[in-house]
């Protein structure tokens, strides 16, 4: 048996929806955490599914942060239905600018001649929590992209002068919260953003703060890229955890337990970190 501990649905950047991914996570026999962005909105009909089928669920969310002017993702695993409604309250500031930031980002697009229409991106998310992965949907249904990756390349990154990100929760006041419910905060795919050197030099502040533990498997790093996760992540003490980041269409070479076939995530890593939160 395996775990994945890190997926999407559709009610945050996902395309599958929460009993499409308990019934895979069924079939592959897998243990599996919902992590959705900035939402725990799925997490009771996750929950509830997962109950019919017989899975091992772990509830999730995924918070979207900010340390040293670096964007960094962080995972609070085994959220509790208590905790959902400070989860939600902590979130309105930051999803009511990120929803500005969505509408500056069509509106810079409309100016360049990519007519879009925000109501129309709105409709695709369920519970209106729009990400960039929807803006990109609507470029590639109109015609400006032909590929998900092609949207990001051309018009979604940094970079390309239409997107400028909202303010962001910092990653230390992230890892305090998430302590302060009893959940498990895990720095989710940190060699994804930061250079070796540069989340060593990060590590202590994260651990003082409170981080429990780290994505050393992830379906965009390397062997190699795992190893030194794994290497980093004992040299600070810090409880190993992985996930393939399951989108479902958004990502199309991903794929849920497997990520683009270079992961296997043992089940020690679910059971050891079960057994950490337990103690908070």
């Amino acid at each position: 048996m395996r775990c994945d501990l890190h997926c999407h649905s559709v009610w945050s950047d996902g395309t599958w929806t929460t009993a499409e991914l308990v019934a895979e996570a069924k079939r592959l026999g897998l243990v599996l955490a919902l992590t959705d962005h900035n939402t725990v909105a799925g997490l009771p009909d996750f929950l509830a599914e997962a109950e019919k089928q017989g899975v091992t669920a772990v509830p999730g969310v995924e918070f979207t942060t900010e340390h040293g002017g670096k964007e960094l993702h962080l995972l609070a695993l085994f959220v509790r239905p208590e905790h959902y409604e400070p989860i939600e309250t902590l979130m309105v500031k930051y999803n009511r600018l990120k929803d500005e930031s969505n509408r500056d980002l069509v509106a810079r697009l409309n100016a360049a001649g990519y007519h879009i229409d925000y109501a129309d991106v709105l409709r695709r998310s369920p519970n209106g929590n729009v990400n960039r992965p929807h803006v990109a949907a609507e470029l590639l249904a109109k015609g400006y992209a032909d590929s998900m990756w092609h949207a990001f390349e051309n018009f979604l990154g940094e970079d390309k002068g239409y997107y400028v990100p909202a303010e962001r929760l910092q990653l230390t006041d992230a890892i305090r919260f998430i302590r302060s419910l009893g959940a498990l905060p895990v720095l989710a795919h940190p060699l994804q953003e930061l250079s070796g050197e540069e989340l060593r030099a990060l590590l202590p502040t994260a651990v003082e703060a409170g981080l429990i533990a780290m994505e050393v498997m992830h379906c965009s790093y390397t062997d190699e890229r795992i190893a030194e996760a794994q290497s980093i992540a004992a040299d600070f003490g810090l409880l190993p955890s992985g996930g393939s980041d399951f989108h479902g269409e958004v990502k199309e070479d991903v794929s849920l337990a497997v990520g683009k076939g270079n992961l296997s995530i043992p089940l020690q890593f679910y059971t050891d970190l079960l057994e950490r939160a337990r103690t908070l």
